[in-house]
């Protein structure tokens, strides 16, 4: 049985209120800074909707919120907003910058980044949690990362980032490339 469907026996209209209350759920945690269940619940109880903390909680898990930071305080999200509050943090980019020699080519609307073998995934993973994000997707295999782009202007400024970072790290310089 579905986690997130009612028990067989539950009444439409027990049903549709679930359904209303995960809807409002949805577009409390979109648009407010919600940061506990009683909030959640408090600002359902507003809304006309009779919950205990129980089934928020329950609620929390069917529609799978978690807890991003957001500023100085931790709130709740959905997977999909949460991935848009992940840090982008070039830190790791810079390191693997400085330890892993990358050889940059390009086919079509494909950089295709070159290096020693075992070293792909750490590359992508560090592009991906950094702030060069114009990239549609990062593909690793043993020595080579594919990235991915949408258009050539993309391609052209995030190749130039990606050098002038390149460049700034082993350099030593301080600014590491970072966007101008």
């Amino acid at each position: 049985m579905d986690p997130r469907e009612p028990a067989p026996g539950v009444s439409t209209e027990a049903r549709s209120g679930r359904r209303a209350r995960q809807q409002a759920i949805r577009e409390l945690v979109a648009r407010e800074q919600v940061g506990s269940q009683q909030a959640l619940a408090d600002a359902l109880v507003d809304r006309g909707f009779e919950v205990t903390q129980a089934t928020v909680s329950r609620d929390i898990a069917e529609l799978g919120l978690v807890k991003v930071a957001r500023g100085d305080r931790h709130v709740y999200a959905s997977p999909a907003d949460a991935a848009a509050f992940a840090p982008r943090d070039d830190a790791l980019l810079r390191r693997v910058l400085g330890d892993i020699p990358i050889d940059v080519r390009r086919s079509g609307l494909i950089l295709l980044l070159v290096s020693t073998p075992g070293t792909a995934s750490i590359i992508a993973e560090a592009i991906d949690r950094s702030s060069l994000g114009e990239q549609v997707g990062t593909l690793a295999g043993d020595n080579t990362v594919l990235v991915l782009f949408g258009d050539e202007p993309s391609l052209e400024r995030w190749r130039g980032r990606l050098l002038d970072l390149q460049a700034a790290v082993s350099r030593g310089s301080e600014d590491g490339g970072r966007p101008r």
